[in-house]
């Protein structure tokens, strides 16, 4: 079986930089107190929908609303001002059109000594002025990708089991991020709720191999509008252990499948092979590539 889904003919990123002193002279810091891997290309791209900036005081601020948490809160609620760094760029200009961006956004941030809120993840990109900056190769766990961890409310959750004989399956985890490469999000749904950790792992794994050929089939063939991909994904045991973080010592490849979400068609499902009789806790626990997540 195969799964088709439509490629945008661009996308979008915003980097909200909260600041507290009125940010002056923008073109004094963008391009010139960004980091060198990405300081020519904004230059060539500044003041066109690649690279936009714009400063506003908090109170008139579209971006109020951050949904962020604790500290990072606490510090974009206090604000006064914010800087809007937005790039809109065909997506075969990706990574690199939001990796222009969101370098910018770190020369603001490093400038006012502001906090960084990527939109599309709805978390905050952490930055000092001793870390290294932004990369000029990219990497996917570099803080770009979020998640959306739902419970469901209607689904009850049995008591704790030592022997795990009843597991409840209320776990929803969704990728934030992909979309900004052209790629749909993906998400694990039915999971126990002591699987979180186990499920976002997964959902990365597979997201770095969807991108990986997604970006090259981009690439190989700019403006096409679809890609068709087999519905079962062979993900192998080495990248999981690298992206878990657990001993990569007898870790095997292991396959899921991906579905169209019904009420979502611009998410993809991540699921259980097709050969699989058992509950998706069941999978992750059976499994050899996954059991030691």
């Amino acid at each position: 079986m195969q799964i088709t889904y439509s490629v945008p003919a661009e996308t979008t990123s915003v980097f909200v930089v909260a600041v507290d002193r009125a940010p002056v002279e923008l073109s004094s810091i963008v391009p010139w107190r960004m980091g060198k891997p990405h300081r020519k290309r904004a230059m060539e791209v500044l003041g066109t929908p690649r690279l936009e900036l714009e400063a506003i005081r908090a109170d008139r601020s579209l971006w109020r609303r951050t949904g962020l948490k604790d500290d990072d809160l606490r510090r974009v609620a206090r604000a006064r001002h914010h800087v809007v760094v937005s790039s809109t760029a065909p997506v075969e200009a990706q990574p690199e059109a939001a990796q222009v961006a969101r370098a910018a956004a770190r020369g603001v941030a490093e400038a006012y000594h502001g906090v960084i809120v990527d939109r599309l993840t709805g978390s905050a990109v952490y930055h000092c002025a001793a870390c290294p900056g932004e990369r000029q190769d990219f990497r996917l766990g570099d803080d770009w990708l979020g998640w959306t961890i739902e419970i469901d409310d209607d689904r009850s959750c049995p008591p704790w089991d030592p022997a795990g004989t009843e597991v409840c399956a209320c776990l929803r985890v969704t990728t934030r991020g992909l979309a900004r490469f052209g790629l749909p999000e993906v998400m694990l749904d039915g999971a126990a709720c002591a699987h979180r950790l186990c499920t976002v792992n997964v959902l990365r794994t597979v997201a770095e191999r969807l991108l990986t050929g997604h970006l090259a089939w981009v690439g190989g063939d700019p403006g096409a509008r679809c890609r068709t991909i087999g519905d079962h994904l062979r993900v192998d045991g080495a990248d999981f252990a690298v992206v878990s973080g657990a001993p990569e010592l007898g870790r095997e490849p292991f396959h899921v499948r991906l579905t169209r979400d019904a009420a979502d068609r611009s998410c993809l499902r991540v699921g259980p092979p097709a050969d699989f009789e058992g509950t998706v806790s069941e999978w992750l626990c059976r499994t050899p590539g996954l059991r030691a997540a």
